[in-house]
């Protein structure tokens, strides 16, 4: 659950406006556009954590993070890990999602699904830098896509030619690395974009993931 005041704060950002929150799908779901779709499920307390880029209709529908056709890919291999079958329903992909970390760059859906600016994210940096380093208790955070992997460098400028560096590694959806952000340990491990649009590697996400789990020796 994040912190009262945290939410606040991001609240008190996407209320000063010039971002384009895509108003009319959080209009049919009844949900404000302003409040973070991040405090619906999941654990400060746990150790590993899932890093996306930004909301979809189904998040804003339950308000619940990494929900939609791709976080359900995520919740499956969860539940895989944990009981050894796919998510039977609804209810129990939310179980299995309270026992992980989520966040987004931007916890807010866009117009389209498209990539927030740049300028938008730096927005926000700072607040959700304050969510990983400071209320997250763990270190151990899978990245999905290479926006979110390319946070990191927009937190610190230090750290881009780092994670440049890895990026053109061929064996960067297996491999590990370690950085140091606002001086909090964390672990990255990248993963491909969960969405069906990613052709390529959509077919092979739900495989790399369950290795990334028993890697981490998650079970929930």
């Amino acid at each position: 659950m994040i912190p009262p005041g945290l939410k606040a704060a991001l609240t008190r950002q996407a209320s000063l406006g010039e971002m384009d929150i895509d108003r009319a799908v959080y209009d049919q779901a009844g949900r404000d556009p302003v409040v973070p779709i991040l405090c619906g499920s999941g654990s400060l307390e746990a150790e590993v954590g899932l890093f996306g880029r930004d909301p979809g209709r189904q998040e804003v529908v339950h308000a619940e993070p990494f929900i939609g056709k791709g976080g359900q890919l995520v919740r499956d291999a969860l539940h895989r890990a944990a009981h050894g079958r796919d998510c039977p329903d609804l209810e129990a992909s939310i179980a299995v999602g309270r026992r992980v970390f989520w966040a987004n760059t931007v916890p807010y859906k866009p117009v389209g699904n498209k990539a927030w600016s740049v300028k938008v994210k730096r927005r926000f940096v700072p607040l959700i830098q304050q969510l990983l380093v400071d209320e997250w208790q763990g270190q151990e955070l899978i990245t999905l896509g290479n926006v979110a992997f390319e946070w990191f460098g927009l937190a610190d400028r230090a750290l881009k030619p780092q994670l440049r560096a890895f990026w053109t590694r061929p064996d960067r959806y297996e491999a590990s690395l370690e950085i140091e952000l606002a001086g909090k340990v964390l672990r990255l491990h990248p993963l491909p974009h969960p969405s069906p649009l990613n052709a390529v590697w959509f077919p092979r996400f739900p495989g790399l993931l369950d290795a990334r789990l028993r890697e981490l020796g998650w079970a929930g």
